[in-house]
């Protein structure tokens, strides 16, 4: 099929000919010539082409050239040639020959010429050449094009089958130059001639003949191209994609926003009672939602590890029989806290229990002093943060760390950005819709920038925030009544470091201060020293909340870490 329109400009990058005049043009320096005048001596290369449109529609071509002695000149000749934004015009060139001094070569997509000093004479058929251009026929040639050198004069003929008045038109000059040829015209007997004078090296000739409509079988022939310049253009599927690229950006908005919705909903949401406190037979123990403990709870709730994570470890360490934290004295009567090694850390604790632990207490160290602690300088928190975020990881509590931004849509976006570009490199210099590469990029740039938005808590993580509620309304509520005296100082044990980490200590010591910790047969509480004498726990839940003050400073200022435990009020010593 053939282009609809006349312009011929989206065939050869020349202007229109519909309004071509049928007479002779007037040359470059204003001088009007005619054919048959006499003219001057021409000095230097020249070419004179004669073509003949066949009755099958090809164009039989014969160029004569002269080259002065001792030169030699290179054409090539294209076949193909830009046609408009997008669209090349392709040609046929067969059954090249070449006579005298001088050889035709077809090689690749162009026909070159070599010619020597002499006359030489070169003849070949060019398929392509008529179209059906709005009602007429229109044959289209360069017939002087890619000479490496310039040429004194170019002329040439053209002969078509039916000689009625036609319409010509010629240009001359760099691809698109607009610039008209020294001297077309069509005779008395319907030939059309044409001259040029002058032809720098590297410019073309291009001649441009109307005839009537079914003179001869059309066999134009224009193949779609992807130039730089239009690979951008608004296509129509172009269009679609980017409406599918919003419509998919809408989506994925509206999904994280609900995804958002229901993760923090499960901070709200109440899961109905959690049932800590078992029996066995006639005891009660304390077990914990999920197993999670203590340094796991604030991390699954608000997704951080802060100081009191970390604290509320150390007690629960102390109350697993790790470790025993003392009241001391200093020589001047301060109060300080001593923190000394019961059992070394076994295969039962997590990866994060055993950092604590040997950060406080490093292999040669048995027991140490919350003051020289402070004294030698900032602990080492890294490897317990780490820990902790990934053991929350290893609990399928959340899909990838809570610090990280990161995951496995974040390296799909990246990828989908690298092939967003790509594409648009490659669909640039190839077949266009090089912006449908661009909303490739832009959905990974959206993509990655996004992840990051995407709750990383997963429903078993959401499921035991819903229990953690649970768990605080135990803390509020329990009755010390209702656990046997033989087993209160285990569960006041077993839950206090759970009330650190929830911010509920001062009210969990409240309920059981009047506890008894000597009823089981033993002075004060098995954990924690300096309190032996005490028949209950006032002095404890007074002093309590200042050794988590000091505990809370040392590892706030050695892990960079948050606080959100408000200062204690002083106690007495």
């Amino acid at each position: 099929m053939f282009p609809s329109h006349t312009d011929v400009n989206d065939q050869s990058g020349g202007p229109s000919l519909r309004d071509a005049p049928q007479i002779s043009v007037p040359p470059a320096n204003g001088v009007q010539g005619k054919i048959g005048e006499a003219q001057p001596t021409v000095n230097g290369p020249a070419a004179d082409v004669a073509l003949k449109i066949l009755r099958d529609g090809t164009l039989s071509v014969t160029e004569k050239v002269t080259v002065p002695g001792g030169r030699q000149l290179v054409r090539r000749i294209p076949q193909r040639v830009t046609a408009g934004n997008d669209q090349d015009r392709v040609y046929t060139i067969r059954d090249a020959k070449a006579a005298g001094a001088g050889k035709a070569e077809l090689t690749g997509d162009q026909l070159v010429l070599t010619l020597g000093g002499g006359e030489s004479t070169v003849t070949y058929t060019v398929d392509g050449a008529v179209a059906d251009l709005s009602g007429n026929q229109q044959v289209r040639w360069q017939l002087a094009s890619g000479w490496d050198t310039d040429l004194a004069k170019v002329t040439a003929s053209f002969i078509a089958p039916v000689r009625e008045s036609s319409s010509v038109d010629c240009f001359t000059g760099p691809i698109g130059s607009s610039r008209q040829c020294s001297l077309s015209e069509v005779d008395h007997s319907g030939i059309v001639r044409v001259e040029q004078d002058g032809l720098k090296a590297g410019d073309r000739v291009d001649l441009a003949v109307q005839m009537p409509p079914g003179t001869v079988p059309a066999n134009a022939r224009f193949a779609e191209v992807a130039r730089a310049a239009n690979a951008f253009s608004l296509t129509p599927l172009v269009g679609i994609g980017f409406a599918a690229l919003a419509l998919l950006l809408i989506l994925s908005a509206l999904a994280v926003w609900w995804l958002r919705k229901r993760d923090v909903g499960a901070l709200s949401t109440d899961s109905g009672p959690v049932d800590v406190l078992l029996r066995d037979g006639d005891h009660v123990y304390f077990a914990s939602p999920d197993g999670v403990l203590p340094g796991q709870v604030g991390t699954v709730v608000d997704e951080m590890v802060n100081v009191v994570d970390i604290s509320g470890t150390v007690v629960d360490l102390a109350v697993r029989n790790y470790l025993w934290i003392a009241e001391v004295h200093g020589a001047a009567g301060a109060l300080d806290w001593q923190l000394s090694r019961r059992n070394p850390a076994d295969d039962h604790l997590l990866d994060f229990e055993r950092a604590i632990f040997d950060a406080l207490l490093p292999a040669g160290v048995d027991s140490v002093l919350l003051s020289e602690l402070r004294g030698r300088g900032w602990l080492d928190l890294r490897a317990v943060s780490d820990a902790m975020y990934n053991d929350v990881v290893r609990k399928r509590w959340f899909a990838r760390r809570p610090d990280s931004g990161r995951n496995r849509l974040t390296w799909l976006g990246v990828a989908l950005v690298a092939l967003g570009l790509a594409s648009t490199v490659a669909l640039t210099f190839t077949v266009g819709y090089a912006l449908l590469g661009v909303a490739v990029a832009v959905a990974g740039a959206a993509l990655t920038s996004g992840a990051g938005w995407v709750p990383s808590r997963t429903a078993r993580g959401r499921a035991l925030v819903g229990q953690v509620r649970g768990l605080l309304d135990y803390l509020h509520t329990v009755r010390v009544d209702d656990i046997p005296a033989a087993d209160r100082e285990m569960v006041f044990s077993r839950s206090l470091p759970y009330a650190v980490v929830l911010g509920d200590t001062e009210r969990w010591l409240e309920t059981f201060v009047g506890l008894d910790p000597s009823a089981d047969g033993s002075a004060g509480l098995y954990w924690f020293g300096g309190l032996e004498r005490e028949s209950d726990l006032r002095r404890f839940a007074a002093h309590l909340p200042s050794f988590l003050a000091a505990l809370d400073g040392l590892l706030a200022e050695s892990g960079r870490l948050r606080s959100i435990r408000p200062e204690p009020d002083p106690v007495p010593v």
